[in-house]
């Protein structure tokens, strides 16, 4: 007799664990990262205790979250996943396919990774709120100057309308959280960079991520405050 026909096994469904829709730019970048990947996830959201709400007010990027899991791999750190994602799904052209552009790439998303803590400070990303004419203090306004150079020099030299050329990167997920801070707090922009922002703003991801931060009940009310 013939053996009976085994049914495959299913493979398990990706899930990605974030915190705070509203206020984690971590959380943003990881579930952009993987939407770009084109991998279907499972978006799984950690309720924050105490020390991970601390983490949150300090702006750091210490919490275990965002988190990938995928095919029996756990990945944490926002990079980390990029990096994962770009070998797991090579044609999604997560990082440049030229060298150069592609070192490019990675220092500048490095640099959001590991600096501009005076932006982080001083402009919480918060997408329910909207503060007009908000006064930036001037180690913010510095970290403001550098990434609208990064973003111009990027622009110039891939031609838009992302940061590297027609395709969404790594780079453009590292930098969608600043989108939104420069709008919540009413940042002037020159008139490339405001396109930019209003591009990365626009994509359905972020429509999508916003719609659900608008739903969720919980608020951290140091984070909300106008200081």
């Amino acid at each position: 007799m013939p053996e009976p026909k085994r049914r495959p096994v299913p493979t398990p469904r990706a899930t990605l664990s974030i915190s705070s829709r509203n206020y984690s730019s971590w959380s943003l970048r990881g579930w952009l990262l993987v939407r770009f990947a084109g991998l279907d996830v499972d978006a799984r959201v950690i309720v924050p205790d105490d020390q991970s709400r601390q983490e949150l007010l300090l702006l750091s990027p210490s919490i275990l979250v965002p988190c990938l899991t995928h095919e029996g791999v756990k990945v944490w750190d926002t990079l980390a996943i990029g990096e994962y994602l770009n070998e797991a799904f090579p044609k999604a052209g997560l990082l440049p396919e030229q060298r150069a552009a592609r070192a490019h790439c990675r220092a500048i998303a490095g640099e959001m990774h590991a600096g501009f803590s005076s932006l982080r400070s001083a402009l919480p990303m918060n997408l329910r709120a909207h503060f007009p004419r908000y006064k930036i203090w001037t180690r913010a306004q510095g970290d403001i100057e550098r990434i609208t150079q990064i973003w111009r020099e990027c622009l110039d030299t891939y031609g838009g309308p992302y940061l590297f050329g027609a395709r969404r990167c790594l780079a453009d997920a590292m930098y969608a959280p600043v989108c939104t801070r420069f709008r919540t707090y009413d940042v002037a922009l020159d008139p490339q960079c405001a396109r930019y922002g209003e591009t990365i703003l626009t994509m359905p991801e972020m429509q999508e991520w916003k719609a659900a931060a608008l739903q969720e009940p919980e608020e951290i009310d140091e984070l909300d405050m106008e200081f």
